[in-house]
């Protein structure tokens, strides 16, 4: 069992309320109000910029030019790739980058970013990386999992998202970040020190459910 599998069977009640999120069981529906999704698209788009500064921090911290590696290729995803598909499913409403940049950042949005800014700036890389896990990982899994159900129809006006986080080379990117992990926790964890890991881990999984439920809540 690797880390990544040993916390979220510690954590599966904030996991399971996480990846099962009603957000998450409507947009797969394709039932989810086109309001709740353009709300959490446009505040993810923020918590994104803040994740990207959290991938920047990671390089601060790395202990190996590898790890800085990594860290980079995390902050290039986001840039070059996650945050131009909000730009373009945006832009499908009329929305233009402008409007989405300039928009305030809701109170969960600000909660879930600054905890894991936090965590990095207290810890170390695990401590980062136990924090930027739910977030990297749980998409991946969220996304495979819609796509076994059959969900990523062309009926859905969420197929786009499904098939991002579906998408090989986002499975890929998760599966590479807890193996990353798990490279940092055999240099760093203890036994004694699992309880902090897992706290941050779960802690971090609890904001992704605010973050769904902040969608919710924008009908």
């Amino acid at each position: 069992m690797n880390l990544f599998e040993r916390l979220k069977a510690d954590a599966a009640p904030q996991w399971a309320d996480y990846t099962e999120h009603e957000f998450v069981r409507q947009l797969g529906e394709g039932t989810l109000p086109l309001e709740c999704f353009k709300h959490y698209l446009v505040q993810d788009y923020l918590f994104l910029i803040q994740f990207a500064r959290a991938y920047a921090l990671g390089i601060y911290k790395s202990p190996t030019v590898a790890d800085m590696r990594n860290s980079l290729e995390g902050v290039k995803a986001i840039l070059d790739v996650e945050l131009e598909l909000h730009i373009e499913l945006c832009g499908s409403w009329g929305m233009p980058r402008e409007e989405i940049e300039s928009a305030p950042e809701d109170t969960p949005t600000m909660a879930y970013t600054r905890f894991v800014l936090d965590a990095g700036m207290a810890g170390d890389l695990l401590d980062l990386q136990a924090a930027l896990a739910p977030c990297v990982i749980g998409y991946a899994e969220i996304g495979a999992r819609l796509v076994r159900e059959g969900r990523a129809v062309d009926s859905n006006p969420y197929r786009r998202w499904i098939e991002e986080y579906s998408s090989d080379a986002y499975q890929v990117l998760a599966r590479d970040f807890a193996a990353w992990m798990d490279a940092t926790a055999d240099h760093v964890l203890t036994e004694s020190r699992y309880p902090r890991v897992l706290s941050l881990f779960e802690k971090a999984s609890r904001l992704e459910s605010d973050f769904w439920q902040m969608g919710l809540n924008a009908k």
